[in-house]
């Protein structure tokens, strides 16, 4: 649902041959797809690609939430009247394994219908205090819907305190479809609060924040076109 790729297992599943489903009168940044694909197979070729869960970039104040590549960026579009509204971050490696972490310290929820997907609501937006912020991340389900998300956090949980660094899940392939399954990946983005103090509806770029100045890392799609994100200077 939020990226076009499909993994398809080849004989007894040893070989995996990933295909990238991009709308080339649309998209904007191809090379990156290029790139999505060629970790997807060799991730340990490419490791210099790889961010590392609960580290900070540089003077950044939020922690980077898995590991894995940054494939597709903030405003990155895949068809006609869509931009991504978050980053996608693949870990290279099979459902269930790669965990998800949080960002930075929030009330977690998750509505009773989410599988794969929670929010966690930051009062005072590090970079704006008084402006309040949700950090949203989804994908944390196999591609049937069957959760990865922690038991700490059962559906409908409802404001739960959440340290920086805290357990979330796995990264899952989960699209929102049962068997039509998307590429491993955590997708996380940055939610607007509307004027009844709850989230935006997270589907509209309009209602998300670039996460460039949260992480310290180039970000923006439509500004960072076929740089990797990656962090060189720690806190």
């Amino acid at each position: 649902m939020k990226t076009f790729l499909k993994v398809i297992l080849i004989g007894t599943g040893i070989v995996v041959v990933v295909i990238a489903i991009i709308f080339f009168e649309t998209i904007l940044h191809p090379q990156r797809s290029a790139k999505v694909v060629e970790w997807l197979q060799n991730p340990e070729e490419h490791t210099d690609w790889a961010i590392q869960a609960n580290t900070q970039c540089a003077a950044a104040p939020f922690q980077l939430p898995t590991n894995g590549l940054i494939g597709y960026l903030w405003g990155d579009s895949f068809r006609l009247g869509h931009s991504h509204q978050g980053i996608d971050i693949f870990g290279g490696s099979e459902p269930g394994v790669t965990p998800v972490y949080a960002a930075y310290d929030g009330y977690l929820t998750r509505l009773s219908d989410w599988k794969s997907s929670v929010i966690i609501r930051i009062p005072n937006d590090p970079l704006q205090p008084r402006r309040q912020i949700w950090t949203y991340y989804t994908h944390m389900a196999d591609k049937n819907g069957n959760s990865y998300i922690v038991a700490d956090f059962p559906p409908g949980s409802n404001e739960v305190y959440v340290k920086a660094g805290t357990l979330l899940g796995y990264q899952g392939n989960y699209s929102g479809t049962s068997g039509n399954p998307t590429g491993v990946h955590l997708h996380f983005s940055i939610v607007l609060t509307g004027s009844d103090g709850n989230f935006k509806n997270e589907l509209e770029i309009k209602n998300t924040l670039d996460p460039s100045p949260y992480f310290g890392l180039p970000l923006n799609g439509k500004e960072n076109k076929d740089t990797v994100p990656v962090c060189t200077s720690f806190q």
